[in-house]
């Protein structure tokens, strides 16, 4: 095995703990809010509305995936349909003021931990890593 797949190896595992703990964490800041579903509810807030075909497209989910989990928000009072304005056959999918309340929390929560995470890194730690994830996220 080359340094180069070595590394790899490392990244791959280090990822893999850091979703794990990502998961987590959502559990304990919101139960009922998996990862997936404060996601789905966070880009639903971002983008003012979209329709579930959108957040599959965007976040290559499968469309039963959304499906069940806009279903979950929606029971849980966090999601509401609304008719497209421009477009009376399609359904447009918001965060209720519950359901934005509830994101608000939970992002401040997230940030929180974040600080708290990252505050013994230096600012040019911070810069490298924040660079090198908007990096690897753009990678397709």
């Amino acid at each position: 095995m080359t340094h180069r797949d070595d590394s790899v190896e490392t990244i791959q595992q280090e990822m893999t703990a850091f979703a794990r703990r990502a998961r987590a964490a959502a559990a304990r800041m919101h139960p009922e809010l998996s990862l997936v579903s404060y996601t789905l509810l966070a880009h639903l807030d971002d983008q003012q509305g979209c329709r579930a075909t959108d957040l599959a497209a965007h976040y290559y989910l499968d469309k039963s995936t959304v499906s069940r989990q806009i279903a979950a928000l929606e029971k849980l009072g966090f999601v509401e349909r609304r008719i497209d304005p421009d477009d009376h056959r399609v359904q447009v999918l918001h965060p209720t003021e519950e359901g934005a309340q509830v994101l608000g929390n939970v992002t401040a929560s997230r940030r929180q931990a974040f600080h708290e995470r990252l505050a013994d890194w230096n600012e040019d730690d911070l810069d490298r890593f924040a660079s090198y994830l908007v990096r690897y996220n753009a990678a397709r």
